[in-house]
Formats: structure tokens, C-alpha cells, sequence
């Protein structure tokens, strides 16, 4: 009888065990998308109109690639980043124009540089969007801006996925995160991961394209001001 509950138990517990294991690499995805919510931190931006409400960035192979969309549509870009190539892949669709840019390496880290932070590490953790995410504490240290808070999560199978943002030294994928880009500042949250597939053809630049210079991107934002 003893024999039989403890053979019971035993099956259970590997039941138990299987199943974690199991939930663990349904989690542990190398391919899919996250959905995050987009709040703009300033309301008086001469940008904040045409700020996207949300972000989707989808991911395979360690490629990642961000899309957002503002306007009813009217304007569209994504950052597409390469860890292989050590390049990230810019597109913009505005109205009926189209445009791409590249940044190598070193235009990375020179952007980069720019951003004057220091990251200090906590113990404190959150589940966001279904996932355990470790809190680390983000100070200007030139005190330009107030301290804030940021997520992420080592339960993704993504390796180096910031190495193009000024949070490269965080080994985790960000799910609550603020960034600042041509003077608009926004708070981005994962809301949903969702594990699909992702086509090839998402991470590469459309035939119909025009490449331009990082300066021409640069008045093209500017001139959304």
C-alpha cells in the first residue's frame, strides 16, 4: 500500500514537474511578437499628436524589428536591428513616400553615447504581459530629467536584444521602458507576447523604398515638428 502512494506521488510529481518545464518553453519563445502600449511623458511636445499609441516588435533569430504607427496610418516606421550585421534598419512611410536608412556600428554607439545614463540594478521583480521581469533604476547623470523605472525579462529567448539602444548592458528584453528619440520622449509596456510565425521579408527593405542619409531622416522628422 505504502509502495502504491509513494509510486502515486512519484508519477504526480513528475507530472507536476513536466508540465512547469513544459509552460517554461511554451514562454522561452526564439520567435513571435510582443504588443506594447505608447504613452507620451510630454503632453506639450510639439510631437505628442502624432505620437503612436502602441508598438508591436516582432522578432526571429535573434532579429528584431519595431513598427509603429501614427496618424490613422499616414505615418508608419519601423527600426529593424541586426546583431549579426551590428546594424539597425530604419523605414519610414509617410503618406505616399517611402524611405530607408542604415546605421552601422559605430553611427550605433555614437547615438548611443548621447544618452548621458547610469543603470542601477534592484532585486525587485514584476510580472508583465505574463512574464517575471527584474526592475533596474534609470538616473540622467546630468539630472536633465527625473529618475524612472525599467523592466525586463531574461524569459525570452532573444539574445542581445539592446545592443542598438542605450539600455546594452541590460541581458533581458525590455518590457517597461522609457526612450527618447528626436525630442519626444515615451513610456512603452508589454501588454501581450505572442508566439507566431515571422516572415523573412519583415526584417528586409521593400523594393519600392528610396534610401536616403541619416541627415535626410533627420529633416524628415524635423519637419513633423
Amino acid at each position: 500500500m505504502k509502495k502504491s502512494f509513494l509510486y502515486c506521488f512519484a508519477g504526480f510529481s513528475f507530472l507536476l514537474i513536466w508540465t512547469s518545464c513544459k509552460h517554461d518553453e511554451d514562454k522561452f519563445i526564439s520567435e513571435g511578437n510582443i504588443e506594447y502600449t505608447a504613452v507620451v511623458m510630454d503632453k506639450s511636445n510639439s510631437m505628442a499628436s502624432m505620437a503612436p499609441s502602441k508598438m508591436n516588435i516582432k522578432f526571429k533569430n535573434n532579429k528584431s524589428c519595431v513598427e509603429m504607427s501614427a496618424g490613422m496610418g499616414l505615418f508608419n516606421t519601423s527600426f529593424v536591428s541586426n546583431p549579426e550585421t551590428h546594424t539597425m534598419l530604419q523605414l519610414v512611410k509617410l503618406l505616399n513616400k517611402k524611405f530607408w536608412m542604415v546605421e552601422d556600428e559605430n553611427q550605433i554607439k555614437k547615438e548611443i553615447g548621447e544618452y548621458k545614463i547610469e543603470i542601477k540594478p534592484t532585486t525587485e521583480t514584476k510580472i508583465i504581459a505574463g512574464y517575471n521581469c527584474i526592475k533596474s533604476i534609470v538616473h540622467y547623470t546630468d539630472n536633465s530629467s527625473p529618475d524612472f523605472d525599467i523592466y525586463y525579462t531574461k524569459e525570452l529567448n532573444i539574445k542581445n536584444p539592446n545592443f542598438t539602444n542605450p539600455y546594452y548592458s541590460i541581458d533581458g528584453v525590455l518590457m517597461q521602458y522609457q526612450m527618447k528619440k528626436f525630442g519626444l520622449e515615451m513610456k512603452f509596456t508589454a501588454k501581450k507576447v505572442t508566439k507566431e510565425t515571422v516572415e523573412d521579408a519583415t526584417f528586409q527593405v521593400p523594393d519600392d523604398y528610396k534610401k536616403i542619409s541619416e541627415k535626410e531622416m533627420n529633416q524628415l522628422f524635423g519637419s513633423l515638428e
